[in-house]
């Protein structure tokens, strides 16, 4: 595919934090996502990457995603993802449950307006 083909895709630029699985690596790495499209992504890892090598890549909302190195530059990389995703999904802010810490929760007033606090 030529270079007017591959920006034909619509790119999401963001910066988000992911974990990343590399095959034939132990652990995980954090990474930091940088633009993100329905089909791939380029991220940042410390670790160095290989053109061809396997990954697994837990997004935001989207959980574990697999995929292949495409190309490896400068301590960036592009990665092919294995299906495609939603980027907007991966934008969305998380959602709130029994184990998300208080700091990160909607406000008590605006989920209960009678749970204000007496001074």
């Amino acid at each position: 595919m030529g270079e007017s083909g591959q920006r034909q895709i619509a790119r999401d630029s963001l910066f988000v934090m992911a974990d990343l699985r590399i095959d034939g690596v132990e652990g995980e790495q954090r990474i930091r996502v940088r633009n993100l499209s329905v089909g791939g992504m380029m991220a940042e890892c410390p670790t160095p990457v290989q053109r061809g090598q396997l990954v697994w890549t837990n997004l935001r909302n989207v959980g574990w995603i697999e995929g292949s190195v495409a190309w490896v530059q400068d301590g960036r990389f592009g990665v092919a993802f294995r299906e495609e995703i939603d980027p907007l999904v991966v934008r969305a802010p998380l959602a709130s449950g029994e184990t998300t810490p208080r700091y990160v929760r909607p406000p008590l007033l605006a989920s209960d307006p009678g749970a204000q606090r007496k001074l």
